[in-house]
């Protein structure tokens, strides 16, 4: 049981077994080859099926990878982001979000919050025993309004954390959900604090799969209390 198994792992492993069966998959349709020479048809139509076989094999595992790139594992409860705030006017912040592996995007925000969105992806039993950990990914960050008809007609501000990959596990998950059986779950979640001048954030996921954020120091705390 590969429980401890971390997400690059995994991934290694999906994509080693796709060369295998790729690998398989050559040797066969080369074997096939020299039997159809020989004329021995039964033969070489035997190990085409086989081939045809080990080759989709190598394509669904070398698609599991590929569909895997750009998420993380999940752990207990992990830091996955910290915030940092600059007000540059009313309603108008500079904002700093550095995530777990340290990569730092630096967006600007229009609202009175910001907002942090996630995509979580957790298995059925048969994969977990495989190893596949929970998975997230980061989506986007972007300002919220908490009047609501300013949040309907004053400009938004939402940024991606995350490239567009053309295999994506979540979105195959919520367009083709019978033909991914082995995910037991997909979802999102999202946390939102104010904005405040000099702000400083830390956000964390559950193993549940929740978004938690937090002001991460006594200086935010103070502020976010005076403004109510």
């Amino acid at each position: 049981m590969l429980t401890g198994m971390s997400l690059a792992s995994f991934q290694a492993v999906l994509f080693g077994i796709a060369a295998v069966n790729a690998l398989v998959a050559f040797a066969l349709a080369l074997r096939m080859r020299r039997r159809w020479r020989e004329r021995r048809r039964f033969a070489a139509t035997h190990r085409a099926l086989w081939s045809l076989i080990f080759l989709l094999a190598a394509l669904l595992a070398a698609f599991g990878g590929a569909s895997l790139l750009g998420y993380r594992r999940l752990t207990a409860e992990t830091t996955v982001a910290t915030i940092d705030a600059r007000q540059l006017a009313p309603q108008r912040y500079a904002v700093a979000l550095t995530t777990a592996d340290g990569v730092r995007h630096e967006v600007e925000l229009q609202g009175d919050d910001w907002q942090l969105d996630a995509r979580v992806i957790k298995w059925r039993s048969g994969a977990v025993l495989l190893g596949a950990p929970p998975l997230y990914q980061l989506d986007r960050v972007g300002g919220r309004y908490r009047d609501v008809a300013q949040e309907r007609e004053a400009p938004r501000s939402v940024v991606a954390l995350t490239p567009a990959q053309p295999l994506d596990l979540w979105r195959l998950k919520q367009r083709f959900p019978r033909w991914l059986p082995w995910v037991d779950a997909d979802y999102g979640s999202a946390a939102y604090l104010p904005l405040v001048d000099g702000g400083r954030y830390t956000v964390t996921l559950s193993a549940a799969g929740g978004l938690v954020a937090r002001p991460a120091d006594a200086a935010t705390r103070d502020k976010l209390s005076l403004g109510g």
